[in-house]
């Protein structure tokens, strides 16, 4: 793993916008995140989406609950989301790529960032 914890933040309230504008400066435009689907946390931030999801399991995540995904801000409700991540390589279970496979896991991943990063808007 590459990133300081400090840069991974475990979110179970709606993010800041300011903190929000500082984790997506690290690559420009997005932010790496894993969310945990079963206990509805994600930890955004880091260079890595192992490095987050690294974070979830020293909190007590299973690994079969966490998926990675991008957030963009500014690309609006439909966009904003993108489901790919090397930690979502899971052919055991069914998800044999990068991008999240399974409608209703994407759809839990949604609904999270939705409630806990943002729906989108601009910075």
């Amino acid at each position: 793993m590459t990133s300081d914890p400090a840069e991974i933040l475990v979110l179970e309230a709606r993010l800041a916008r300011a903190e929000l504008a500082r984790l997506a400066g690290l690559f420009g435009d997005m932010v790496k995140y894993v969310v945990d689907v079963e206990r509805g946390v994600l930890a955004i931030g880091g260079e890595l989406h192992a490095d987050a999801e690294q974070v979830l399991l020293e909190r007590g995540s299973r690994p079969a609950d966490l998926w990675g995904a991008n957030y963009y801000p500014g690309r609006g409700r439909e966009d904003c989301i993108e489901y790919t991540s090397l930690i979502n390589i899971r052919p055991a279970r069914g998800n044999p790529g990068m991008e999240v496979a399974d409608a209703a896991v994407r759809e839990r991943i949604r609904a999270l960032t939705r409630a806990l990063v943002g729906e989108g808007e601009p910075l």
